[in-house]
């Protein structure tokens, strides 16, 4: 009969079990007085909660729920706690990061905190499902691993690059341009423009070819990881063809379909540029303070201290270090800028060449209309991740050609450098991977709407706009993710502009001027967020202290943010013109900078 027992039991787990019909998933963690999200149910299905017919958590503690199908009932159990348990996670983060400036422990931390509530306050599950469930099923989705193998290759392809003499290359020809400090600084900022249709490609590439440029005329480190970052997701995510433009423009066309909004959710999104202030006004504030010569905040000091020959404080812990030996070439090596230049060149090149043709493959036709639109739903149908992957690869292998071709290295050293340029990426890799299993576990417990829940509310419609910009922003600060944000706030706030404006003579205005406040609050938070993907790797790209990276940024992104919305999204949706909150805004900034900003020295 033993024999046996393993088939009657799986006999009776498939005919018998009370998830015949669907399988039906009921997660561990609940907030108090919100809905129970139970997946697989039925339309005949009773949900009992401590015996009461209910989906809603009344009380707090340990729940009993049962789900009755067909006279069986299938049980779990339930931890219910109040909403603000779920900002403990980022909060411990974020406030231990700035304090001990520990970004290892203090992540971890964060998603013990987010594991402990989803595991009823276990401490050694907690421990242990911190480990094999939240960090490792990060590393299971393709899209991270193809960031991180795309990291790694941008790592081999300069470690191969610097080896081989082609990143002194690089500053010796730019060092014929580039006399100063300021205009390391402008060069640096304008190939951030250029590289607008990615935002990882735009950071990854733009700090590693800058960095040696940037350290010869004495720009700190934070400095230039502040140029990289205020450059990269803006110039992004108003870039005409972009990665971005299939995200947000699926995310808007989904909201219209819930509500029967006929628009074109394409030119909506052309329509929103303009009104995107914080965005335009990041990249107009990084160019003023180049100009100027400006500083205020932590960058004063950071700046000035890089000026006596210091690019790095003591004691600071760089994410990525391309100055080790075995990445120096020798000094007999030829310093050619080709050898620099060219695998930049290829990834950039390729990067854009695989997103066009990943988007034909995508598509099964073409859409008619002007070529900008054809282009922008083309480009933004791309796999980005394939894309990157695909150029980076290649970006590797041109520059292990310029090097053994040329005798510069032998195989076996031009590989052995790549291996070095990955082991400098490593500890930037391993930030990455745990800012994700964080944001992954403060998304399961439902961080996100807890804070929309709270933050909105019935007011004037006017205010709707500005009102999106702060949410956008408290939850990408506190999620780490821009486009995490996006995919929350855009079903919620899209439904309620349309509610709250509809038959106002001033409602295409709100509802454009709302979806315009989501992305733009999404890369304030973004851009605050030591938690953040984007922040992380332009701290990598520059070689920075992560955390000095995030405290010498704040007070600028903060500023820009203050200014866009009280001089340019209030005033907007309020009857001022356009060009008027627009130069507003413009001369807020102007007036900060010559208020609170102090010359920083060059010349030393």
């Amino acid at each position: 009969m033993k024999r046996y027992l393993p088939v009657i039991l799986l006999f009776v787990a498939i005919f018998v079990s009370p998830l015949k019909g669907g399988e039906i998933k009921v997660p561990s963690f609940a907030l108090r007085g919100k809905a129970l999200k139970i997946k697989g149910l039925l339309a005949g299905d009773t949900v009992k909660i401590d015996g009461k017919q209910t989906l809603i958590p009344s009380r707090i503690g340990i729940l009993k729920v049962e789900i009755i199908r067909e006279g069986k009932t299938y049980q779990r159990k339930v931890l219910s706690l109040p909403g603000f348990f779920t900002l403990l996670p980022p909060l411990i983060a974020i406030l231990l990061a700035l304090i001990t400036k520990d970004v290892f422990s203090s992540l971890f931390l964060g998603i013990f905190t987010a594991s402990l509530m989803l595991n009823f306050l276990n401490p050694l599950k907690a421990f242990l499902r911190s480990i094999d469930t939240y960090i490792v099923n990060v590393l299971t989705s393709t899209d991270k691993i193809s960031i991180v193998i795309f990291t790694l290759m941008l790592g081999a392809m300069v470690g191969v690059m610097s080896k081989s003499g082609g990143i002194e290359g690089i500053v010796k020809s730019l060092s014929r341009k580039v006399h100063s400090s300021k205009t390391t600084q402008f060069y640096t900022w304008l190939l951030g423009i250029f590289i607008f249709f990615d935002d990882y490609t735009n950071t990854l590439i733009v700090g590693n070819t800058m960095r040696p440029l940037a350290d010869r005329w004495r720009v700190s480190r934070e400095k230039l990881a502040y140029i990289v970052d205020s450059t990269s997701a803006p110039v992004a995510s108003i870039a005409l063809i972009s990665t971005w433009v299939g995200f947000e423009i699926s995310l808007i066309g989904e909201g219209f379909r819930h509500v029967g909004i006929k628009m074109d959710p394409y030119f909506v999104f052309l329509r929103t540029i303009p009104l995107r202030f914080y965005v335009i006004f990041a990249l107009f504030f990084g160019i003023l303070i180049i100009i100027t010569g400006r500083e205020f905040g932590p960058m004063l000091k950071a700046e000035k201290r890089a000026q006596m020959g210091k690019v790095l404080r003591d004691g600071a812990t760089p994410l990525s270090n391309f100055q080790v030996r075995d990445l120096l070439p020798e000094e007999k090596t030829p310093k050619r800028w080709i050898n620099g230049i060219l695998p930049v060149l290829v990834v950039i090149v390729l990067t854009f060449v695989g997103l066009y043709l990943s988007g034909l493959s995508n598509l099964k036709s073409v859409p008619s209309g002007p070529l900008i639109k054809k282009l922008g739903v083309v480009f933004s149908s791309g796999d980005s991740f394939k894309a990157l992957l695909w150029a980076s690869f290649s970006g590797f292998l041109v520059a292990l050609f310029l090097a053994v071709t040329q005798k510069l290295l032998k195989v076996v050293e031009a590989v052995r450098a790549g291996i070095e340029g990955m082991k400098a990426m490593l500890t930037a890799v391993l930030i990455l991977t745990l800012a994700w299993a964080l944001s992954q576990t403060i998304m399961e417990m439902g961080t996100g709407e807890y804070l929309v829940s709270i933050l909105s509310g019935k007011f004037d419609p006017r205010l709707l706009p500005a009102s999106v910009f702060l949410i956008s922003g408290i939850i990408s600060f506190s999620t780490g993710t821009s486009w995490g944000t996006m995919s929350i706030v855009y079903p919620l706030v899209i439904p309620l502009a349309h509610s709250l404006a509809k038959g106002q003579p001033y409602y295409e205005h709100v509802l454009i001027g709302t979806i315009a406040a989501v992305l733009s609050g999404a890369v304030f938070g973004d851009h605050c967020s030591p938690i953040s993907d984007t922040t992380i790797m332009s701290s990598m790209a520059s070689s920075c202290d992560h955390i000095d990276h995030v405290t010498t940024q704040i007070p600028y992104a903060l500023t820009v943010a203050l200014a866009s919305m009280f001089f340019g999204i209030l005033p907007l949706n309020f009857g001022v013109p356009y060009i008027v909150s627009f130069l507003m805004v413009a001369g807020a900034l102007v007036a900060t900078l010559l208020l609170l900003g102090k010359k920083v020295d060059y010349s030393l």
